[in-house]
């Protein structure tokens, strides 16, 4: 079968992220720590408006559904009080679609939020008694947020006065944290659900592969670097002719999504944060391009030269031979620049399936080259995923959205030394890091994400 549409650039864009994430970590050590945590200079110093992860996905139990994910915030702590995590009231986080290939938002899910802090001068506590539903009077900090949707034709809300779940402060102040989370979730007016609060960091993978390509004799494997830390997660679940063009996710499945957030300055709201694919600009692009990046629509990533010669000449395969003997594929690289820039348009290795996704092909005038997180609805979820996604023959995986058991390390690896350009995978690589699933199980429903932890993650036993 053939893959039609160039709205699917999948495979190159992780491959080129976690294949650079190798290359710059070698030569830059002190440069980012997980999947764009820490990616760029100035966002490292402003963690609250720092997207960490972004995942869309066709909703597992709700097939007629999309269910868009954002994450912000890294490495939290779960015993970090007295002032536990929130998000920035100064900001407007946005998740944003492109439904038409122009590489701008054709459609924008904003979230902006309000502090209800009840403590005043009397006490330093989060809590000041076990806090049992959502509007516990000794719930002494809370956060509400609005929920907007933005296009060309108008601003519409969705939610008014949400309520974001709080931090996960313990066993003894909350101790059903799962009910919490229950009751913080509420209904988006045209349909779908909203949820906004902690979540545990649902990125899974270990991060040695910094330290030579996992200690230059894959003896550095196993470690589930982000075990217990949280993060501030929002979730988004939507009818799919909500988000696609002209309403018709039939006749248009294909997406492309990426989250940004703008903060407020002097100067009005800037955009200081951007995340479509995972470990792109933290890995992807050089250090003096990385806060440039950030600040830019999609639409400006073709005028980044930096990218494409990344992409054509990628580093970690020379690397992989150097270190492991693995062979580099021939550059330049045009499996990737096609799955990476422009998407494919013919069978391109493992990449061979017929999608439902006409409408870029007919259109490619209109293509503009851009890094986002691409999602063909029509793919139906897979009844065993399998965490290498479209590599080990799961079309609704990684790179085809993002879902939240996706391997997405592994992957990239595996497509940098070569596995999207055979169409087999290597076996020298098919171990990974030894981290294929999150230390904690997903969800089965709506936010899917699995519950943030509140035991210290020093202690090596984190729940």
């Amino acid at each position: 079968m053939k893959l039609r549409t160039n709205r699917r650039a999948l495979i190159g864009l992780a491959a080129a992220a976690a294949l650079t994430a190798s290359s710059l970590a070698l030569l830059h050590p002190t440069t980012s720590t997980a999947s764009s945590h820490r990616e760029a200079p100035l966002i490292a110093g402003d963690p609250r408006n720092d997207n960490t992860d972004v995942y869309a996905f066709v909703s597992p139990d709700k097939q007629d559904t999309v269910t868009l994910l954002a994450n912000f915030l890294p490495f939290e702590e779960p015993n970090g009080g007295p002032n536990f995590y929130t998000f920035d009231t100064q900001s407007r986080y946005n998740v944003k679609i492109d439904s038409n290939g122009d590489a701008l938002p054709d459609i924008t899910y904003q979230w902006t939020f309000r502090d209800e802090d009840r403590r005043g001068n009397t006490t330093f506590l989060y809590n000041n008694g076990p806090v049992t539903s959502i509007d516990d009077p000794n719930l002494l900090f809370r956060q509400r947020y609005t929920l907007q949707r933005i296009t060309p034709h108008g601003v519409t809300t969705l939610v008014r006065n949400g309520i974001v779940a709080p931090s996960n402060t313990g066993a003894a102040s909350m101790p059903s944290y799962a009910t919490l989370r229950a009751q913080s979730i509420t209904s988006v007016r045209g349909g779908g659900r909203s949820f906004a609060g902690q979540s545990d960091d649902s990125f899974f993978l270990d991060l040695r592969v910094f330290d030579l390509l996992y200690g230059g004799n894959l003896s550095e494997v196993g470690q589930d670097t982000l075990k217990g830390y949280g993060v501030q997660t929002l979730a988004l679940q939507v009818p799919k002719d909500a988000v696609a063009l002209k309403g018709d996710a039939k006749r248009n499945p294909v997406i492309g999504v990426w989250s940004t957030v703008d903060k407020w300055s002097p100067q009005g709201f800037k955009q200081v944060s951007r995340l479509g694919q995972p470990l792109v600009n933290e890995v992807v692009l050089p250090a003096g391009l990385k806060d440039a990046f950030n600040s830019v629509s999609p639409d400006k990533d073709a005028g980044l030269p930096a990218v494409v010669k990344r992409v054509t000449s990628p580093e970690v395969p020379r690397l992989l031979e150097k270190i492991y003997g693995l062979k580099a594929p021939k550059t330049p690289r045009n499996d990737l620049v096609e799955i990476f820039l422009t998407g494919v348009a013919k069978d391109n290795g493992p990449i061979k399936a017929d999608l439902n996704s006409q409408i870029l092909n007919k259109d490619a005038g209109k293509l503009r080259p851009s890094e986002m997180l691409r999602l063909n609805m029509s793919v139906p979820p897979t009844a065993s995923p399998n965490r290498l996604g479209v590599l080990a023959g799961d079309l609704q995986g990684f790179p085809n959205g993002r879902r939240l058991t996706d391997d997405v390390v592994d992957i990239a690896l595996q497509a940098m030394a070569g596995a999207a350009q055979t169409g087999k995978l290597v076996d020298a690589l098919a171990a990974g890091d030894k981290v294929d699933a999150n230390d904690k199980a997903f969800g089965m429903s709506f936010p899917y994400v699995a519950l943030p932890g509140n035991a210290s993650v020093n202690t090596g036993s984190a729940r």
